[in-house]
């Protein structure tokens, strides 16, 4: 038990593979070898460095004196300076090397650069997780008749498949969008101190070819093709704005889907997992609350609102750059990381578990289709001889009634019944349980989601197959 605060994102939601990713650990890797890799690049183009400096650096690339850093940082207050010192400390012969001609954006922004692409490729992974356990739902429901809803009032039939393509018609547009920023992901680069590269343009003798040499080299040793063309001192913070809106998008897809479970799940109609020895309420022992769906909500509400942070933090990035973006994006960036790596952890738990009650589905269903059918009764009747304009009659009488006794009474509604018993529809009444069958309802739902299926989802699945098969989970 710990005496001093924790973040919940580290110890109760997100995933070991996304606290690995944004881990104070792998950033100051990531810090030594863009040092290594300036150095490499700056010895290739003609400055004075020796392999043995390189191969001292490399011998200490993950071995990180975390200790000795901090303490630096305590005294001098800079922390790219203070693992600077570090690394020399461990690196003697290096030491006048490191970080030649280099701002401290060079590893700060780079770093976090590589980071956040790592953070996407792994929310990406999980989306199409998600999407494949959804998948698996919605075609094995494809065809099950289940009450529509608009303005949270019974409307048309959809079916449980059908309605499961919704959630996933969102998730894909947040893929498309990933995608489209991992597609386009660069690095700061090589800019110096203003971004005019002056520093590096004095060190090699106003060589221009070379100052841009050096930073296709460093860029391609990171593992990347493409820079910003140009920056201040940092890379625009417009960057971690685009960065933050698509998770915020994810998040809203989230939230949909663990809002209408929680929906359902008033409903008993289709409910989250629920474990043998889990505690629905500390006073109502009897409760099965939606705790996963509430969570994800919760946590996706979160993330929806720190795309603002970013808007204001890149709006108020004066002239080259002001450092009051520094101590924000440290929590803002991480955590939204975090977040929407837990909301996903759950969607894939939720998704892979979730409970449908048919029956109690059916009952719903046949609670309103009296009333809904009664325009194809009508039509039926009229087609056997029926006056048009009598059977409406008769039928908003009937409607009515049966309404008041449901409204009033809290009776099952007997419309059916009543209708049965009119002789004006005598002549379809052997058609009537054959009409309530609530498949004549569903229109193109089933072929919809089969369609929906074939050509959208499976393409994505079969595209990515070595990333399937995670499973989400709940921490506590």
């Amino acid at each position: 038990m710990s005496a001093t605060y924790v973040d919940p994102l580290t110890t109760r939601y997100a995933s070991k593979q996304m606290l690995e990713i944004f881990a104070e650990e792998t950033r100051m890797i990531l810090w030594r070898k863009l040092w290594i890799a300036l150095a490499e690049s700056e010895q290739e183009l003609g400055l004075p460095i020796t392999q043995e400096q390189i191969d001292e650096l490399k011998a200490y690339e993950t071995d990180i004196n975390f200790d000795v850093a901090r303490k630096r940082e305590r005294e001098v207050r800079h922390d790219v300076m203070a693992y600077v010192y570090a690394y020399g400390q461990q690196c003697p012969k290096a030491m006048p090397i490191i970080h030649l001609g280099a701002t401290s954006c060079y590893v700060t922004d780079n770093s976090d650069a590589i980071i956040y692409r790592d953070a996407m490729r792994l929310i990406r992974k999980k989306m199409i997780n998600v999407l494949d356990k959804l998948s698996h739902f919605a075609a094995k429901y494809a065809d099950m008749p289940t009450l529509g809803f608009t303005h949270l009032q019974p409307a048309q039939l959809v079916t449980v498949g059908k309605r499961a393509t919704l959630w996933m018609q969102e998730l894909l547009l947040d893929l498309e969008q990933i995608e489209f920023n991992l597609s386009h992901m660069r690095l700061r680069g090589v800019k110096g101190t203003t971004g005019t590269q002056a520093s590096f343009l004095q060190l090699f003798d106003g060589d221009h070819d070379k100052v841009k040499r050096l930073n296709e080299l460093v860029v391609a040793k990171m593992g990347f093709d493409k820079t910003f063309a140009v920056s201040g001192q940092t890379y625009t913070r417009k960057y971690d704005y685009n960065i933050l809106s698509v998770l915020s998008q994810i998040a809203q897809s989230a939230y949909k889907f663990a809002g209408d479970i929680r929906i359902l799940q008033n409903m008993k109609e289709v409910e989250e997992p629920f474990e043998k020895s889990q505690i629905g309420s500390s006073a109502m022992a009897y409760k099965r609350n939606p705790m996963r769906s509430e969570r994800i909500c919760s946590l996706s509400r979160y993330v929806m609102s720190l795309p603002a942070n970013a808007a204001n933090t890149a709006a108020t990035q004066w002239f080259e750059r002001t450092l009051d973006d520094s101590a924000n994006r440290r929590l803002v960036m991480a955590q939204a990381f975090l977040a929407t790596d837990a909301v996903l952890e759950l969607y894939m738990n939720v998704a892979d578990g979730l409970v449908v009650y048919e029956n109690t589905i059916r009952k719903h269903i046949m609670a309103e289709l009296p009333f809904m059918s009664t325009e194809v009764i009508l039509m039926e009747c009229v087609k056997a001889g029926g006056d048009r304009q009598e059977l409406h009659e008769k039928i908003r009488v009937h409607s009515m009634e049966a309404s008041r006794m449901v409204k009033q009474f809290g009776k099952d509604t007997d419309l059916i019944d009543r209708i049965k018993a009119d002789s004006a529809f005598a002549a379809i009444h052997g058609m009537i349980d054959r009409i309530l069958d609530p498949k004549n309802f569903i229109g193109r739902a089933k072929e919809q989601t089969e369609e929906f299926l074939r050509d959208e989802i499976v393409p994505i699945l079969q595209a990515n197959q070595s990333e399937l098969g995670q499973s989400g989970q709940v921490n506590v």
